[in-house]
């Protein structure tokens, strides 16, 4: 498994902006954004729909072009990237999770979650083992050879949540990673999430509306209109923590 550095400061934003320049008014779904996370956080975005949750993270993770601003990630500047460094950047660094979930309609739930190793070039015994792993800790075993039109919308999620999990990346990104799933099967990927973030100090930015994300978080930041209002850091009771061994 890849490990992370030492050095403390990975995504900052500075006076981050996206403007859509959409009927009369213009849009500022993004206004001025000052940003700082450090590596190892469990973090939640949250806000009324229409925030700005969604096209932070996608500035953050350089699937949009800010209007404005700049985004560092490892002190690289990543708003001044090409198209193509751009892919190869987020393939290294970045797993998503989207809320579209946006698995390939032709690959099975294995060949969808081992698809981002693939292009890693990790090997065939790598693949296969980290594949089963997944599939067990989301208990999809049995689906192992579905493909997503035979899968229902909580499985699709738990398939695209393993998928961005699957080569271990530097920084998770997850829009309503819980969305369509029950509390059981929400508390087991949010109970593996902060397990990857507790022992392998992998970072988790989450954009969610759903109370148990919420409460795990570590550090939850509050959107209205684009701009951020509040950014708390709060303990999480004993309870809903993993045990240390």
């Amino acid at each position: 498994m890849k490990k992370s550095n030492n050095s403390s400061l990975v995504i900052k934003t500075n006076n981050l902006s996206k403007i859509y320049e959409t009927g009369a008014e213009p849009v500022k779904a993004v206004n001025q954004v000052d940003l700082e996370i450090q590596r190892g956080e469990f973090t939640a975005l949250v806000g009324p729909s229409g925030s700005g949750k969604t096209t932070l993270l996608n500035l953050i993770g350089g699937l949009d072009k800010p209007t404005s601003g700049k985004v560092w990630i490892n002190n690289m500047d990543i708003t001044h990237l090409s198209k193509n460094d751009l892919i190869r950047f987020r393939l290294k660094n970045i797993g998503f999770v989207f809320q579209a979930y946006n698995l390939i309609p032709v690959l099975t739930a294995t060949e969808n979650i081992e698809f981002v190793m693939l292009l890693q070039r990790y090997s065939k015994k790598e693949r296969q083992a980290r594949v089963q792993q997944l599939l067990k800790e989301i208990g999809m075993e049995e689906k192992a050879h579905s493909r997503p039109a035979k899968l229902s919308g909580g499985q699709q999620q738990r398939v695209a949540v393993a998928r961005a999990l699957a080569s271990m990346p530097q920084f998770v990104l997850a829009d309503e990673p819980t969305a369509n799933l029950d509390s059981k099967t929400a508390g087991k990927l949010l109970d593996m999430m902060a397990r990857l973030n507790r022992e392998e100090n992998m970072t988790f930015i989450f954009s969610t509306h759903d109370q148990r994300v919420i409460q795990r978080a570590r550090r939850v930041i509050t959107l209205v209109d684009g701009a951020i209002e509040s950014d708390v850091t709060q303990e999480v009771e004993k309870s809903r923590r993993l045990p240390t061994n």
